[in-house]
């Protein structure tokens, strides 16, 4: 059995904003239902261990939540800070126990992580994706989507060697052409990111989709499962807005079990 388990899930800036004292931002404070760091994935399997989806700013955090000393991999969907912010910790962490770590990312992803920290290569190991990825039983594929005015991000995929369930990560997208929705279509599950409600500024100064547009991809797509991800202080986990059955937030600590 596989387990995804939700580390991070908030956006760029995560809940409560320093600066803000919102409804959500206060709640975050209090009950800390809708406390969301930036977004990361752990995926959990028995046959591979741990790998982790991006390395945010608040990866060491994340990793005390859950326990873990140490990953056996990461997957990288695009060079933002908030996505690759937590690399010098991670790699002290290997320096420290004297570990390798292993970091695939999209080709193209690599040169930029490498610019902005030219020295980390020296503890983790940047592969490319130049073909899927075989752990165990998940066969692993990214592909490039929209990021709206931030540029490109990648996706993965997930697929069961038995062909028994699909999966995709993509946490940050908007207005993706046909070809680079393809692979969402019927998928078991789609996690997606979507950090407002109803945003209400151009497409073209936009980075992500908001939960209305989410809902219509919902409809589009059909997949068994949608949940949303990367969710800014605009959204409060506790309310379901116009959401139908099948659609859901993510909160901090949820899982989700895969079985074979």
């Amino acid at each position: 059995m596989t387990t995804i388990t939700f580390r991070g899930t908030g956006d760029s800036q995560g809940v409560p904003r320093s600066y803000c004292d919102c409804g959500v931002c206060s709640e975050a404070r209090s009950t800390g239902s809708n406390r969301r760091l930036r977004p990361s994935l752990q995926i959990s399997d028995p046959e591979t261990g741990t790998t982790w989806i991006d390395c945010g700013p608040d990866w060491g955090s994340q990793m005390e939540i859950a326990g873990l000393r140490a990953l056996d991999r990461m997957l990288i969907t695009h060079a933002h800070y908030d996505h690759i912010g937590g690399l010098p910790e991670w790699y002290d962490a290997c320096r420290w126990t004297d570990q390798i770590g292993q970091a695939y990312c999209p080709p193209e992803v690599i040169p930029e992580i490498s610019s902005r920290f030219p020295w980390i290569a020296s503890r983790i190991r940047l592969i490319p994706m130049e073909q899927p990825l075989v752990l165990g039983q998940w066969y692993i594929r990214c592909f490039r989507v929209h990021h709206g005015r931030n540029g490109y991000s990648y996706a993965f995929e997930f697929v069961h060697a038995s062909n028994s369930f699909r999966w995709i990560y993509c946490p940050d997208a908007i207005d993706m052409t046909e070809q680079q929705q393809e692979p969402l279509y019927g998928a078991d599950l789609v996690i997606l990111g979507a950090s407002f409600v109803k945003e209400p500024f151009p497409l073209e100064t936009r980075s992500i989709y908001d939960v209305e547009e989410a809902v219509g991809l919902f409809e589009l797509w059909k997949p068994g499962r949608m949940v949303l991800t990367h969710l800014s202080h605009d959204i409060d986990v506790n309310k379901r807005y116009m959401m139908p059955e099948g659609i859901q937030f993510a909160k901090a600590g949820m899982t989700i079990e895969i079985r074979d």
